[in-house]
């Protein structure tokens, strides 16, 4: 295993299973463990007939073809933000559905049901269904500095690479706004409309969310934000460090828990693990849960330990979303939520 994909395995504890550790574990916690499902294609973008087409990747990859790409396939929160642009992907990988078969928080507002799924889980692959997809292009973000694609699996993304180019938005050591930003060219290159007055308003409403969180965080610099994520077994710190919501919004002004460097040291700098019985380490005003359907989410979780935090007695808990679906439309109610919570706040830590 390379140093770059042990560091990717490192975060995947957080992301891909959100806490739950181990590949087995990943398995169980992504959802149903169908390979793929069938399904509709989709529509095509309105630019399919147009052409050619370029577009040069966070990896300083630029990928060149004749036309505008008509049958793309990406990992389902791109899909999800495509489809906020009026780009209509075909095909998607990560998590889709849920067990009970609907739509997973990550497909957005996306038509499930109209989509093919090469692979719903983690490490899961359907590379023939794939390669008989006919592919144009592979679009998916990246979470490290080798641009290491994300959900695409370790042991076929050498099979999967030689049947289509592949396109990566990096969503590592930065900020919200800039994979925002790099979303927007993109749907811009495959034929969105831009200039869309719901487009336009969305980017808006964005900007105004992000200075009502600033002038929130200004106005209690005194209320503490934990963001959390729970397992059956353990409950997750996140430090700011290297989340593109968690390190936008401490640029805004948010007072957030930091687990401590050496807690964070196992782990690769992303987040500290805690038993149920020790979940009270950190004080803190609000908490910001993972909302992603592998994770157990606060309406279920029955440890008393986390029933008597003060933030949870007081109702100060939200949801949080650590793979937001990059388009301004999505990401607008992360930071109103946020800012909302933190005006309504009582200082309870």
């Amino acid at each position: 295993m390379s140093n770059a994909r042990a560091t990717h395995l490192t975060r995947r504890g957080i992301l891909a299973a959100g806490g739950a550790l181990g590949l087995g574990a990943v398995l169980a916690a992504c959802g149903d463990d169908d390979a793929a499902k069938n399904g509709g294609s989709g529509s095509a973008s309105s630019a399919e007939a147009s052409g050619p087409w370029t577009f040069e990747d966070d990896r300083g990859t630029t990928v060149k073809l004749d036309k505008v790409p008509a049958n793309i396939v990406a990992f389902t929160g791109v899909a999800a933000a495509l489809h906020d642009y009026g780009i209509e992907v075909k095909g998607v990988f990560g998590p889709t559905t849920t067990k009970d078969g609907k739509a997973d928080v990550q497909a957005g507002d996306m038509d499930v049901s109209k989509l093919t799924v090469f692979g719903n889980v983690w490490e899961q692959f359907n590379v023939e269904q794939y390669a008989a997809f006919r592919p144009d292009v592979l679009i998916s973000t990246t979470f490290d500095s080798a641009g290491t694609l994300w959900y695409v699996p370790e042991a076929s993304k050498d099979k999967i690479a030689k049947l289509a180019p592949s396109v990566a938005v990096s969503v590592f050591d930065r900020q919200l706004p800039k994979p925002l930003e790099r979303v927007w060219e993109l749907a811009e290159s495959l034929g969105a409309d831009m200039k869309a007055d719901k487009v336009v308003q969305a980017k808006k409403k964005f900007e105004e969310a992000a200075a009502r969180l600033r002038a929130a965080a200004k106005a209690k610099p005194e209320i503490k934000v934990m963001a959390g994520s729970a397992s059956e077994e353990l409950f997750y710190v996140s430090g700011t460090n290297l989340s593109i919501d968690l390190e936008y919004f401490k640029a805004l002004g948010v007072n957030f828990v930091e687990p401590s460097e050496k807690a964070k040291e196992p782990t690769g700098g992303w987040f500290e693990s805690l038993s149920w019985e020790n979940v009270d380490k950190h004080a803190a005003d609000i908490i910001i849960m993972d909302d992603r359907s592998s994770t157990i989410q606060p309406a279920d979780i029955t440890e008393a330990t986390w029933k008597k935090l003060p933030a949870v007695k007081a109702g100060q808990v939200i949801a949080r979303s650590p793979e937001p679906i990059l388009s301004y439309a999505k990401c607008t109610p992360l930071l109103t939520s946020l800012a909302e919570a933190i005006e309504k706040a009582e200082k309870v830590s």
